[in-house]
Formats: structure tokens, sequence, C-alpha cells
């Protein structure tokens, strides 16, 4: 008989995940640093140096001050009990609910109803909201999805999903800058052997440039579709009341206001940002699963 899934296993999982990430993410760049340290300088260790210095400082910034940096990115500020008095309600019964430290209460200016969860544990943590969010849904679809995300807190998916972003903006500006000094450089290269196998290694660079941003972001796909699939279980768990986060989801898929974000914490939102410039539509590349089973599922749980 398969053992069954608790919250505790679950919290467990991703502590293991995020220690693992760490390491797989220090590895990276490492070895990516040694390639593109090879391809510019002829010097691979270099590149290990600049790696192995660019993903220490990403790791320092993410536990030092990652939620901050994440707040920023997505143009979201602090507010107070007296600036949304219902909203903190909600936050403050959900966190009981979840027997969580009441976490800081962030708004996003912007009528596109969303809203993600970050920091590196249940202490550290802050929930955002959208002012689409806070205006276009009843109290019981609000108390859904804060529910949720205070579900992404409890089961520590926040650590590991501002990992994946800090990995993901890492990756992108190394990849940036070794494509622009490539360019630069491309006039000094050595002929003969050295520089041809010199070339080998620009190319090497140039390929992995290019599709370490792909391959991240598709990490991120499939790590992020089965953490929203339990969160929304987890939200239910909190409110008793599947319908408040089900018809929350609906209220989200149909409204198509778009909203400014970052590639890189695309996965930390509710429902993804691109999905309203799709015009509504999930794709296989989406960082969460489809609305439409997701709403299914929660339905299911009225049963």
């Amino acid at each position: 008989m398969a053992k069954r899934e608790t919250f505790r296993s679950l919290i467990a999982a991703n502590c293991r995940n995020s220690a693992l990430l760490i390491l797989l993410m220090t590895a990276f760049f490492v070895g990516i640093g040694a390639v593109f340290g090879k391809a510019l300088f002829e010097d691979a260790g270099i590149g290990v140096i600049a790696g192995a210095v660019i993903a220490g400082i990403m790791l320092l910034i993410a536990w030092a001050g990652g939620e901050s940096a994440v707040m920023g990115i997505n143009g979201a500020h602090e507010i107070t009990k007296s600036d949304l008095p219902r909203l903190f309600d909600v936050v403050e019964e959900m966190s009981l609910a979840a027997g969580l430290p009441m976490p800081r209460v962030y708004l996003i200016d912007t009528d596109c109803p969303n809203a993600f969860a970050t920091g590196t544990s249940p202490d550290s943590a802050a929930v955002a909201v959208t002012a689409g969010l806070y205006n276009k849904l009843t109290r019981d679809e609000l108390q859904g999805v804060v529910a949720h995300e205070m579900a992404h807190i409890r089961n520590y998916d926040i650590r590991y999903s501002m990992l994946m972003a800090v990995m993901a903006g890492g990756i992108v500006m190394l990849s940036e800058i070794f494509l622009r000094m490539s360019f630069f450089t491309s006039g000094r290269r050595r002929g003969g052997r050295e520089g041809n196998a010199q070339a080998i290694f620009v190319l090497i660079g140039i390929v992995l440039a290019i599709l370490s941003p792909v391959l991240t972001a598709l990490i991120q796909m499939a790590m992020s579709r089965q953490r929203e699939y339990l969160a929304d279980a987890s939200a239910v768990e909190f409110t008793r009341n599947p319908d408040g986060l089900a018809n929350a989801l609906a209220k989200l898929a149909a409204d198509t206001t778009p909203m400014e974000y970052s590639k890189t914490t695309e996965s930390m939102f509710i429902v993804s940002p691109a999905l309203k410039l799709r015009g509504g539509m999930d794709s296989w590349f989406s960082t969460h699963p489809p609305i439409e089973e997701r709403i299914a599922r929660l339905r299911a749980l009225r049963s």
C-alpha cells in the first residue's frame, strides 16, 4: 500500500529539494562559467571563479532579502491594516487556519486580478495581491486565493519558487553577459589549432546561453504544476469551502486585463500573468496546470 503523503512529508521534501537546488544551481553556474571562461578568455578557471561568485551572490540575495527583491520586481508595495482592513482580516484568518505567523502584506497597483507569496520560510513570508484581485472578488473568493497562498507558505513552496526565480534570473544575466562579450571579443581570437578549439567552446557557449534560460523555464513549469494542485487542495482544508477558490479561479481565467510581470517570477502567481496576454488560453509551456482542470478538481471536493 502506498504511503499517504501529508503536509509534513511535503514540507520535508520541499526542504530537501531546496537544498538540492542550491547544490545544482552552484554546480550549474560553475560549469557554465567554465565553458564561458574557456570560450572568451581561453581560461576555464576564470569562468569557474566567476560562476561561483555569481552563484554565491544570487543565493545571498535570496536569503538576505529575496522576498523584498521579488516584490520590487513586481511593483508591489507593503501596506498596513488601515489601508485595506478587509484584506488583512482575511490574511489573519487564513494564517490562523494554517497555523502560521502573520505574513507581511503587499499590494500591486494593477487592475489584473492575481496574487503570489514569497519568502524563505513562514517567518519571513509575504503575500502580495493586486488591486484588481481585491476589488473584483467576493470575500469568500478572496479567502480562497489567500488560503492558496498560505498553503504555499506552509508547504515551503515559497522557498523553492524563490530559489528557482533567482536561479533563472542569474542564468539569464550570465547568458546575456556571455553573448555580449563574445561579440566584442570575436575579432581577437587566434587562428590555427588553438583558435579552432576556442571556436568550438564559443559555439558551445552560445548554445548554452540560448538554451539555458529555456531549460530553466521548463524545469520551473514541471515543478510548479504539481505544487499548484497541492496548494489548491490545502486551501480547501483551510477554508472548508471549495467553491470560494473555484469561483475565484473562474473569474481570474475570464478576466483578460494584462499586467506587467517578470518572466522569472511568473510561476509564483496563482494564475500565470502570461495567460492574460494569450487571451485566457493555456499552453503546453505554461508554468501552471489548466485552470479548467484545477476548477474541476476543486468542484469534486464538494462530494
